[in-house]
């Protein structure tokens, strides 16, 4: 069950960061040295009593003249619709209702989305009450006062937030059919090897960066076997800014690797691996998803027979975060490998639901301890007590040990690469929760 995307819109200055940051708390930088994971602090994980969800800031570039900030509200707006699965309306009780507010809402209002209006900068709510009354006229439902700056409000508004979260039970079960995202900066070629792999031109695909409209899901049968794929199309408009193109594509990444299992990262063999790739990789990197790195045109390429050897091992020291991530080279345009794609994904999605006996386990911990001593730091040694596998997508190990401090990056590589030469469990990263149990002996 994927997360539900909550995006924040609203005017220049009405304090869109500060909640954001306020929501997101530190959680913002689990990703401490990871090269390639994008820094742009444009989305964070997020969670309320036991609701977890995917935060965006739509933020972006503050404009001067009132037509231009309409019109990037407006774009603003138009992406929390397309990606989002709540908005948070953001205005401010100082400058009170403008009339940017009121186009923006009816935006809101025709998009069918839940939205819940969080009216800013109400840092005494006997002083502003009555002022808050007044975003009754935007029509949008009941207005909630929030200080981001001072944390004032906020439980409540995440209170109402989460009931507008969908029910887990109703469309988690149904769907059993594995979903596929296909993301990549613009011109690498995903409409294109969908379009391959459906057999018609389902998704429009020309030669102009950003043609593609919205994100797609397109079912496919290979080999009697059902897949969907979401498309992460490309850009709705030209924008001006590079920076805003950017930030677009990377809410549109997200929210699509949100709702897959498996991501296909699609990378232009004749302009080699950007680090806008690697950045895209990231985002599947840190959600824990599956995935297979596709060297699309191929068959542009001049080869000799070191030529795979050669790409491959750059795309290895440029994924070098991903070291698990499979790497296929195909053509969209041949059709070259295309259906070694599903085996691909078929062996990922198995890898990504595997368990591993506790007991075969911790016999593979004990050689590993035994192989190679664990840290020690002042005197005081690790010792690792047990491991166990907590869950699946992505493959979960809870190891308890006496100290948690002892327990370095390094040796929980270590012992993570040891599980993977006795499992292998290709193309899906693995997560180690270190717990610290006190000595009983």
């Amino acid at each position: 069950m994927s997360k539900p995307i909550v995006a924040i819109v609203g005017r220049p200055n009405v304090g869109k960061s500060t909640l954001f940051n306020a929501l997101a708390g530190d959680k913002i930088s689990i990703v401490k040295d990871t090269p390639g994971v994008t820094r742009d602090r444009i989305y964070a994980e997020c969670t309320w009593l036991d609701h977890h969800f995917t935060l965006i800031d739509t933020g972006g570039i503050e404009p001067d003249s009132k037509d231009v900030i309409l019109s990037q509200m407006r774009e603003q707006a138009q992406i929390a619709i397309d990606t989002a699965d709540v908005i948070i309306f953001l205005v401010d009780v100082r400058q009170g209702l403008v009339d940017a507010d009121a186009k923006v809402a009816d935006m809101l209002r025709r998009s069918k989305k839940p939205v819940l209006l969080a009216v800013n900068k109400v840092d005494s709510f006997q002083k502003f009450m009555a002022d808050t009354y007044e975003f009754y006229n935007l029509g949008i439902g009941d207005p909630v006062p929030v200080s981001a700056a001072s944390m004032l409000g906020l439980g409540d508004m995440l209170d109402e937030l989460v009931k507008y979260f969908p029910k887990d039970s109703e469309d988690g079960a149904e769907d059993e059919r594995p979903r596929i995202a296909i993301v990549g900066k613009p011109n690498v070629g995903k409409s294109s090897i969908i379009n391959k792999l459906v057999g018609e031109n389902r998704v429009i695909v020309s030669d102009i960066a950003g043609t593609t409209r919205d994100a797609v899901d397109t079912d496919i049968v290979w080999d009697g076997r059902e897949y969907v794929m979401i498309d992460t199309a490309g850009l709705r408009r030209k924008s001006k800014i590079k920076e805003e193109l950017e930030r677009y594509s990377i809410i549109r990444t997200v929210s699509a690797v949100e709702r897959a299992d498996v991501v296909l990262v699609v990378i232009d063999a004749e302009a080699g691996v950007t680090d806008q790739d690697t950045k895209i990789a990231g985002i599947a990197h840190e959600r824990g998803k599956g995935v297979v790195l596709v060297v699309n045109k191929w068959d542009a390429i001049e080869k000799d027979d070191k030529t795979i050897y050669r790409f491959t091992e750059k795309i290895r020291e440029q994924f070098a975060y991903m070291s698990y991530a499979e790497i296929v080279f195909v053509s969209a345009k041949t059709g070259l490998r295309l259906g070694k794609l599903f085996e691909t994904v078929d062996m990922v999605i198995q890898n990504q639901n595997h368990r591993v006996a506790t007991g075969v386990l911790n016999e593979i911990m004990t050689e590993a301890v035994a192989m190679k001593q664990p840290p020690s730091d002042k005197g005081k040694r690790l010792k690792l007590y047990y491991i166990t596998q907590v869950s699946v997508k992505p493959p979960t190990f809870v190891i308890f040990v006496n100290d948690k401090e002892l327990m370095h990056f390094s040796y929980t590589r270590y012992i993570e690469n040891q599980i993977r030469n006795a499992f292998g469990f290709k193309g899906t990263c693995l997560r180690f929760i270190i717990r610290e149990r006190k000595d009983k002996e």
